[in-house]
């Protein structure tokens, strides 16, 4: 039983802490340390949150990035391990650009984008980040481009017709 398994109130929960920022406040007698905390929380099927939390101990951090992450938790669509078509995510000056792959690619992303990707439950996918390596903006970016994402049937409901009728021959 690791660190992680005192956070878990759900077996199914998919925790993990993306990054732990140190912070230095140089007082009379020294230098007073703060911690700040990112954190991604998802159940593996479609919910996944991120979440900060700051505070003078490292679990303190954690606990209220992992709090804070399960709060904002949102439904992605992900239609077999993989998402429905490409997509670009922004956050800030972060882009990262989403492109479903097929079975057995795996996730290709770096750290923070791979975190909220697993949590989210998807199994394949390709990824590309630009113009920045900040982890906050990188997760947050991400979980832009997951919310995008839309199924062919939440389309067709969204303009009220049926778009596989078109008249597109294979």
């Amino acid at each position: 039983m690791g660190a992680k398994q005192e956070y878990h109130q759900d077996p199914e929960v998919i925790e993990n802490v993306i990054k732990i920022y140190r912070c230095a406040a140089v007082a009379k007698g020294g230098r007073r340390f703060s911690f700040s905390a990112l954190v991604v929380v998802g159940d593996g099927r479609g919910r996944v949150g991120i979440g900060y939390g700051k505070a003078n101990e490292v679990p303190s951090a954690v606990e209220k990035a992992m709090k804070d992450a399960r709060r904002n938790q949102v439904k992605v669509t992900i239609l077999n391990e993989t998402i429905p078509h490409e997509i670009v995510g922004r956050y800030g000056s972060a882009r990262i650009i989403l492109a479903p792959a097929g079975p057995g690619t795996g996730i290709i992303a770096g750290g923070a984008v791979r975190a909220v990707l697993q949590a989210a439950g998807v199994g394949n996918i390709l990824t590309k980040s630009h113009r920045t390596a900040n982890p906050k903006n990188l997760a947050r970016a991400t979980l832009d481009g997951l919310v995008k994402c839309r199924s062919l049937a939440q389309v067709e409901k969204l303009r009220g017709r049926n778009l596989t009728a078109t008249g597109q021959t294979s």
